[in-house]
């Protein structure tokens, strides 16, 4: 994704925190040392010392949105949604139409049956446990779009390399062999369509 893009955003959001905002978000970057964090008067002076240590990047926007979720602004994840639409489009953008269709038909059939073993798959399909905390912060109540959302977060990171197989796979691997089986079974019937 575009650096430049990046900072773009990260410059918006810092021009609408608040002081207490900035205060809070400081309160909860204390790893990046006292001493610096007394300096800093602006979030995005902030964002550069997460950027320093490789905490937030233009294809890692999840501590940030663990930050925002943590000091109550939700409505400030809605900049780095549109960023990330922005940059990449939809995660599906790059794959093939036959691959996308069977990953959205596993999708539907994993959100309504995967339930609250969704953070061992998402170990398993290699998301970060930044990503995965930022999932489950993001839906917080809603145990179905945490698990849309590892899915959604999982094409990201693979882009056009994005395969059922690798669901499947991931499934039978963390036990969740009869959710593996409708799936095998539902591709099975879109294919004889």
């Amino acid at each position: 994704m575009d650096n430049r893009e990046f900072r773009a955003m990260l410059l918006d959001i810092s021009d609408k925190l608040s002081e207490e905002n900035l205060k809070s978000l400081k309160f909860l970057c204390l790893d990046i040392g006292k001493k610096k964090l007394e300096k800093i008067n602006k979030g995005i002076d902030l964002f550069e010392c997460l950027i320093e240590k490789t905490a937030i990047g233009p294809d890692n926007t999840e501590h940030l949105r663990y930050l925002l979720n943590k000091v109550d602004q939700q409505v400030l994840l809605e900049i780095i949604d549109e960023y990330e639409r922005g940059a990449i489009g939809s995660p599906a953008d790059e794959l093939d139409a036959k691959e996308r269709e069977k990953i959205n038909t596993a999708t539907d059939v994993i959100v309504e049956h995967l339930g609250r073993k969704w953070l061992q798959v998402g170990r398993k399909l290699g998301l970060a446990p930044t990503q995965l905390e930022g999932i489950k912060e993001k839906h917080s109540r809603d145990l179905e779009e945490q698990v849309r959302e590892l899915i959604t977060q999982w094409m990201k990171m693979k882009k056009e390399n994005a395969r059922v197989q690798d669901l499947i796979t991931a499934l039978r691997d963390c036990k969740q062999n009869l959710t593996a089986d409708l799936v095998e079974k539902n591709l099975r019937e879109l294919e004889a369509q």
